[in-house]
């Protein structure tokens, strides 16, 4: 190691020649907020100096500006359909070199073997993966998943050294109330951080949640929820996923006082965002667009993530950290043109510069074990003709409990073509339990058709909606015969495909398969009505988390979130 320090002094002083110098760069300086003219000087994967140097290999950037590689600060790599390593082909040639992954997706389908594999597959790749250890599995009491994650289980993988501490807090009921079960799993993590997701928390409810060790929150949805966090000595991670977007809302409430406790993270983006709109870069171009100045918003997306997770020696272009770093031609429009990760040219021109191995390891692969379903299990049986129905948003995860007029048969729900209520099925697909949920939603819009999916966040059950019981059993048989993934139906038949072995949540396939195949989908989704202005894939999952308010719907039943318990469908004068 002395060897190693007196080399990078002589370096430093140039006394001898750096292996790599990047000649002629502006340098973002995200401590002093300016913009550096010089060389910088690299050996093997450490930054050595910023000036003038020689080096052995040098290459000139001819004025391009050199900023540290970005980071996202919460995500689930599940969500974009990918493997760990296809994956990193995807966001590296973006410019993003570390990311915070919580693999709670994998965990509530194959337990502690998904966080392993997660683990085991990015273990050797050109991106740092780090890992938070999922906190709720499953996300709550109120849906069955594939697995039980307590803290016991969970102490095997806390000193890993990829693990920074326990994933997103989406029960927070139970930490505010000290339940003795989620304390046993903030207790192993000890010093390492704990992320938060508390969306409606406040007053004395948020205090309680802070001080039980909660330190970042990504579900601010308005300004004031982000300051009161941010007041409590939270991080707040903005995010700009594919269905999630709040960083236009909450980049009004970013100021130079508060800006260094400010984060940003993708949570969860699919493929086509990734490949037509970018990563974190896409982030920072959007605040830019909003305002921000370019070198905040660098910073929020470099120093203030590497801060807030504690990651040494990342984050910043000095002396003594990691030469991952990006190259940009102008920093508004921000379009990254060279990735280096640990001094080594990993991506060009959008081009990933270097090939992955896969590995498709047994232990998450044929999770699907679910009970015969056939048309009377989908029968809707209602009380009256008056019923709660979930309302969806564009862009938003958020639904809302609205009460409609339905149209009925035989003691049961019935779809009419002028009413835009479509029926909705969640299936237990781990245990074989027989579990089926029931519910109605709006503003979805499919017509004369069926989509099913076994990505349905958290606990990654069988989701399905449509307007036809007979479509929709077809696209239950067809996503349980392939494994897990998603599927289009219309008038009896299967329109399209794609598979994802992995989980059920992941394809082995390349980020541009999946694009080309997704894409395809959704063109068929909107070609059946679909609301345009909603991701049809994203939102249908997301319609099954029982820890975003205000009503969704999981295997066990209608859930109101603001309650906190289950509801009937049916409402009664």
């Amino acid at each position: 190691m002395k060897d190693i320090i007196k080399l990078r002094i002589d370096i430093a002083a140039g006394r001898k020649k750096a292996s790599l110098v990047l000649k002629n760069c502006n340098i973002v300086n995200v401590f002093t907020d300016e913009i550096i003219y010089g060389d910088i000087a690299i050996e093997k994967d450490t930054i050595i100096g910023i000036g003038i140097y020689e080096g052995k290999e040098e290459i000139d950037m001819y004025e391009a500006y050199v900023a540290p590689g970005l980071i996202d600060g919460h995500l689930h790599i599940e969500s974009s359909m990918l493997t760990p390593s296809e994956f990193s082909r995807a966001i590296l040639p973006r410019g993003t070199t570390t990311i915070i992954a919580d693999p709670h997706e994998i965990a509530n389908v194959c337990g502690l073997a998904g966080i392993e594999y997660m683990i085991d597959e990015s273990e050797k790749l050109p991106l740092s993966v780090y890992i938070m250890l999922p906190s709720c599995v499953p996300a709550t009491s109120f849906e069955n998943s594939g697995a039980v994650l307590n803290a016991k289980k969970l102490k095997t993988l806390v000193d890993h050294p990829r693990v920074l501490g326990l994933g997103e807090l989406m029960d927070y009921p139970a930490v505010i109330n000290g339940d003795e079960k989620i304390l046993d799993k903030i207790h192993i993590v000890k010093d390492k951080l704990i992320d938060g997701h508390g969306p409606v928390i406040s007053d004395k409810a948020l205090n309680a949640y802070v001080v039980a060790g909660t330190k970042t929150e990504h579900e601010c949805s308005t300004v004031e929820e982000m300051i009161n966090r941010l007041r409590l000595g939270m991080y707040v991670q903005i995010r700009e996923g594919s269905a999630a977007r709040n960083l236009e809302v909450l980049l009004r409430g970013v100021t130079k006082e508060n800006l260094r406790r400010c984060i940003f993270c993708t949570d969860d983006r699919h493929p086509e965002d990734i490949l037509m709109h970018g990563h974190i870069d896409n982030n920072i171009r959007e605040a830019i667009k909003g305002g921000l100045n370019p070198i905040s918003a660098i910073k929020m997306a470099t120093l203030n993530a590497s801060e807030c997770y504690g990651l040494k020696n990342v984050g910043a272009v000095a002396p003594g950290y990691k030469a991952d770093l990006i190259v940009v031609d102008d920093l508004k429009k921000f379009n990254v043109k060279t990735v280096f990760k640990e001094g080594k040219c990993v991506a060009q021109n959008g081009k990933a510069l270097f090939h992955v191995d896969k590995h498709l390891n047994p232990s998450v692969l044929n999770t699907m074990h679910m009970d015969k379903v056939d048309l009377e299990k989908l029968r809707v049986n209602v009380q009256t003709d008056i019923a709660n129905v979930i309302k969806i948003f564009p862009h938003s995860l958020t639904t809302e409990k609205v009460v409609r007029k339905i149209q009925t048969e035989n003691g049961a729900f019935k779809f009419h073509k002028q009413l835009d209520i479509l029926k909705m099925a969640v299936i237990e697909r781990h245990n074989k339990t027989g579990n089926i949920g029931l519910a109605l939603v709006e503003d979805f819009k499919l017509k004369n058709g069926a989509i099913a999916s076994t990505v349905a966040h958290d606990s990654h059950n069988l989701v399905v909606i449509g307007d036809s019981d007979e479509d929709m059993l077809l696209a239950i048989n067809e996503i349980e015969k392939c494994g897990g993934g998603i599927t289009i139906c219309s008038s009896g038949k299967v329109l399209k495909t794609l598979s994802l072995p992995v989980g059920g949540l992941m394809s082995d396939m390349t980020i541009e398969e999946v694009h080309m195949n997704l894409k395809e989908m959704i063109e068929i989704a909107y070609g059946l009505g679909v609301n345009k202005e909603i991701d049809p894939f994203m939102t249908l999952s997301f319609l099954a988390l029982p820890v975003i308010p205000q009503i969704k719907l999981t295997d066990m039943g209608l859930f109101d979130v603001t309650k906190f318990d289950f509801i009937e469908l049916s409402v009664k004068e």
